[in-house]
């Protein structure tokens, strides 16, 4: 079992920077990927950025130069800073971890709220 544990979040104006943070905990393998999801209303989730454990990145096309995702693998903690942020990125985010690029496990998920 792996147990996620989010922080950061909040309400922003657009244009304005936050940044979250996801920290592991349990059985972590050390070849892994964590990242975050993000879910607006009436939307499905959707792959916002990711990180393995090597450092190799994905990002959403809506948040690429405006997102970037690193990790701290002697904390198990993965960031996500997020810049510039608009109205459109207004969602639920959720931080998951994997042994690939699939979900295993999810945080409870933080509000992220952008206001015009």
């Amino acid at each position: 079992q792996v147990q996620l544990v989010e922080s950061g979040g909040g309400l922003v104006q657009a244009g304005g920077s936050l940044r979250l943070s996801c920290a592991a905990s349990g059985s972590i393998f050390s070849i892994n990927v964590m990242g975050w999801y993000r879910q607006a209303p009436g939307n499905q989730r959707e792959l916002a950025a990711g990180i393995t454990s090597t450092g190799s990145t994905n990002y959403a096309d809506s948040v690429k130069g405006r997102f970037t995702i690193s990790r701290d693998n002697a904390k198990n903690t993965v960031y996500l800073q997020m810049n510039s942020l608009k109205p459109e990125d207004t969602a639920v985010y959720y931080c998951w971890y994997g042994l690939w690029w699939e979900p295993n496990y999810w945080g409870q998920g933080t509000q992220v709220t952008v206001s015009s």
